[in-house]
């Protein structure tokens, strides 16, 4: 038996990289998953790979009436939910403040902030009823960029310090009934896209030599791959092995935050 027997869980952004390794990790473990999505193509392999294990919905995190639409439509077919994993996210491709045009700022911080912060909100929101039935959980993915500086430009590193936030903040509203937690991943090659409003929207980090930078960043010296990720939300989900656990991040980075003192190249370009 897997440790998420009977759990019914729903993954937002789960089409592709961190969020389909998610999904493939939770019905290993034998859960039953939702899954919110806004590629009709993505979430078209889902339902031929694993059929009814899943539901899918298309649509938008930064819209309430979607997450709506994915908690009642988990809730109809699997009967109860227990996790919801907040995990969609754009990433700004380290856009530094004075390469971002001026006259595109009010739009480039309205996209980042609605999907990174928002789409959460809107997920806790819809969820939280639900939720609170069962005594379930909810799961953010947070970022190395959670914690330290050069992980994105400012507008992804405050979207995911706002999330730490909202960590700590829901745990608080939501107990005893409800836990809230995060996962703070490191780098890994995914179709993680960029913010439309600066033209980034077909960019894919993906494209980046990571293994390169992490090699150089990190302790752990290598690349993951999403799924090396996955087990960190498994505990979490997981009220047998979790149960004191709320307000918690585990940061999965590949050791950033020990690395010690290094050369820092560059500097800034003012």
């Amino acid at each position: 038996m897997g440790w998420l027997e009977d759990n019914v869980a729903i993954i937002t952004g789960g089409g592709s990289g961190l969020g389909r390794a998610l999904v493939e990790r939770f019905l290993d473990e034998g859960a039953k998953v939702g899954v919110l999505e806004r590629s009709a193509e993505k979430l078209e392999k889902l339902r031929v790979d694993f059929g009814d294990q899943i539901v899918t919905i298309e649509g938008d995190v930064t819209k309430f009436e979607d997450n709506v639409s994915v908690v009642r439509e988990t809730v109809r077919k699997f009967g109860r939910l227990d996790t919801f994993v907040g995990n969609a996210a754009i990433w700004d491709f380290s856009t530094k403040l004075v390469d971002i045009p001026a006259d595109r700022l009010d739009a480039l911080f309205d996209e980042m902030f609605h999907v990174n912060v928002k789409g959460y909100l809107n997920g806790a929101k819809a969820a939280v009823e639900e939720l609170a039935r069962t005594g379930g959980s909810i799961v953010f993915t947070v970022s190395n960029a959670g914690f330290y500086a050069g992980g994105g430009g400012p507008l992804y590193t405050a979207s995911k310090h706002a999330v730490v936030g909202l960590i700590k903040e829901l745990a608080f509203e939501f107990g005893p009934k409800i836990r809230v937690n995060g996962v703070a991943p490191g780098g890994m090659a995914t179709d993680l896209r960029g913010p439309v409003s600066i033209g980034l929207g077909g960019s894919s980090v993906s494209t980046l030599p990571l293994a390169e930078i992490l090699k150089e960043w990190t302790v752990l010296q290598e690349l993951a791959e999403p799924a090396d990720y996955t087990g960190h939300y498994v505990l979490f989900a997981s009220k047998k092995n979790s149960r004191t656990a709320t307000g918690a991040i585990i940061n999965c980075d590949g050791g950033m935050g020990v690395r010690g003192l290094v050369e820092v190249a560059g500097g800034n370009d003012l």
